[in-house]
């Protein structure tokens, strides 16, 4: 069984129809990426997943479990976590404040500590600056928070959107490397990405997104090699 499945969803902004029979699956262990244009949906399927949308048509089942429709708030508690594009942290807040927030529906103090710690072992530049407020550290620090925060919640699924918005090539480079750290320590990731090389890169597997459809999907190594993706989103 996938631990997320996401059948024939119909999503709309209005009468604008957004996504127009979206299927996805992630499975246990894997990251899984949807690539494409702006304006494609990726967004907006990231969105309904997570219960910020509320889709018209379709199934998302998570764990087996019927979410369709279901309050982001409570879809975070079953431990679908998302990291919303342009980071959006709580800027008058500390970097330290910021993570505690992450762990909102926790009471296990001890393991929250742990997970503090560890958070601060994948991001030394955050243990640096704990006690800055969150609105001074610059766009990959932010970057680094929001993935901090989100990981805090204990995350069975992690949702990622457009994660190297913004950043310098240097520090593009080193969140798709925490991405796979991530990953290698048993997070299982959905990310959404415009730089697709970089996505497919570290992908098991990806979906391209054109008009709020899928229209190519397969092994992220064989997307890499399709004439159709690299004269598309390759730049070549």
């Amino acid at each position: 069984m996938s631990l997320l499945e996401v059948n024939d969803i119909h999503t709309y902004y209005g009468n604008i129809h957004a996504l127009k029979g979206i299927s996805i699956t992630v499975n246990q262990g894997e990251i899984v990426t949807l690539i494409g244009a702006n304006g494609a949906g990726k967004s907006t399927t990231l969105k309904t997943i997570s219960g910020l949308l509320r889709p018209r048509q379709g199934e998302i089942l998570f764990e087996g479990q019927a979410i369709a429709g279901t309050p982001a708030h409570t879809v975070t508690g079953l431990g679908l976590v998302q990291v919303p594009e342009g980071r959006r942290v709580f800027a008058q807040m500390t970097v330290h404040e910021n993570l505690e927030i992450g762990a909102y529906l926790r009471n296990d103090n001890a393991a929250i500590k742990q997970d503090m710690e560890r958070i601060f072992t994948l991001f030394p530049r955050l243990r640096e600056r704990r006690r800055q407020v969150a609105g001074t550290l610059s766009g990959g620090e932010q970057q680094m928070l929001a993935m901090g925060r989100a990981m805090m919640s204990q995350p069975r699924l992690l949702l990622l959107d457009e994660p190297s918005m913004g950043l310098a090539p240097l520090l593009v480079d080193t969140i798709f490397e925490t991405i796979e750290n991530l990953n290698k320590n048993g997070a299982t990731i959905l990310v959404v990405e415009q730089n697709a090389r970089k996505a497919l890169q570290v992908a098991h597997r990806g979906y391209v997104m054109q008009t709020g459809t899928i229209t190519i999907s397969g092994d992220a190594q064989d997307l890499l090699a399709d004439p159709r993706v690299i004269e598309a989103y390759l730049g070549l």
